[in-house]
């Protein structure tokens, strides 16, 4: 991103403690310590100040605290602003940006407690706009679509881009190559053309000449998680109630599985998520949160703030 000037939070990559320990007496915090490698999404500390910065360096380059994945760490800029994810499609030359969406990542209501994988969504978030859209396109998508293919790595399927809304612009704190989770089940319901077409123009190289239409409404989503989550948690509970949700909502399943029985039992932190769609994000948010009590497990519980931000109290 540095390299192609693509938005992002400034920093440096180091392997040595002292060096990375004099970065750190030489910037002014917060900082962000990330491990360069895969760590079970405990890799990323937020130090408020220099000597807890200088502690997460220590734990993960001389303490080897996440193994090989901190044989490198990068430390990063802190950034200020309101986050919200930016999906789109490429076939490697064009990009097609989905509708934005917002996710909840703390596991309980105000934003409080452990991270997760991700507690809920809506689309579209109410602060971001078709010229916040266009502008992501054309500073953060397209450029690094058009840098893959410099680098010799055409890049073609789903490309997200985590966004940090900040008041220099959009900046990039994440990118995944996949749909992302719980974004995409607030999505790809708003989606009126047919996905399959899609995806086959994006295999295909013809993205410039496929029609990918939106519906104008709103869509919000509760993920129902097994209790602890996402600590140590029980599986194998029968689930209850899938079949008397109306049209008004979706269930997306994640940790499920079905019984010998034909039942469906729980099988995973995060086990459901509900959709449902409204003209606006206040409806969408009504009909959702009327369908949650129909499904039924043990230990369930869900955030009862999703989308509360947006106007959909």
């Amino acid at each position: 991103m540095l390299k192609y000037d693509i938005p992002c939070a400034q920093g440096e990559v180091f392997t040595s403690f002292s060096q990375a320990a004099s970065y750190v007496k030489n910037h002014q915090p917060p900082l962000v310590v990330k491990a360069d490698g895969l760590a079970a999404g405990k890799g990323v500390i937020i130090a408020h100040s220099a000597e807890e910065a200088l502690a997460a360096l220590s734990n993960i380059l001389e303490k080897k605290a996440f193994g090989a994945a901190g044989e490198r760490v990068l430390i990063d800029q802190f950034l200020r602003g309101k986050e919200a994810s930016l999906l789109a499609f490429s076939d490697g030359k064009t990009v097609v940006p989905m509708v934005p969406a917002c996710d909840y990542k703390r596991v309980f209501d105000d934003d409080s407690g452990p991270n997760t994988g991700g507690m809920g969504g809506y689309s579209p978030p109410e602060f971001v706009d078709q010229q916040l859209v266009n502008q992501i396109k054309l500073t953060v998508l397209e450029p690094v679509v058009r840098a893959l293919g410099k680098e010799g790595r055409p890049y073609t399927g789903v490309l997200y881009a985590g966004l940090m809304l900040t008041d220099e612009g959009p900046k990039v704190l994440e990118f995944n190559a996949r749909f992302g989770d719980p974004e995409t089940q607030v999505i790809l319901p708003r989606l009126n053309s047919d996905l399959a077409d899609i995806l086959f123009s994006v295999a295909c190289g013809t993205l410039d000449k496929q029609k990918v239409g939106w519906d104008n409404g709103a869509c919000v989503g509760v993920v129902m998680a097994s209790q602890g989550y996402p600590g140590d948690y029980r599986t194998g509970l029968p689930i209850s109630g899938l079949d008397s949700l109306t049209e008004e909502s979706l269930a997306f399943h994640a940790g499920t599985k079905k019984g010998s029985d034909g039942r469906i039992y729980t099988a995973g932190g995060r086990v459901l998520a509900v959709v449902s769609q409204g003209k606006t994000i206040a409806q969408a948010r009504q009909k959702v949160y009327a369908s949650l009590p129909r499904i039924s497990f043990e230990g369930c519980h869900y955030r009862k703030d999703i989308a509360e931000r947006a106007g959909g109290s």
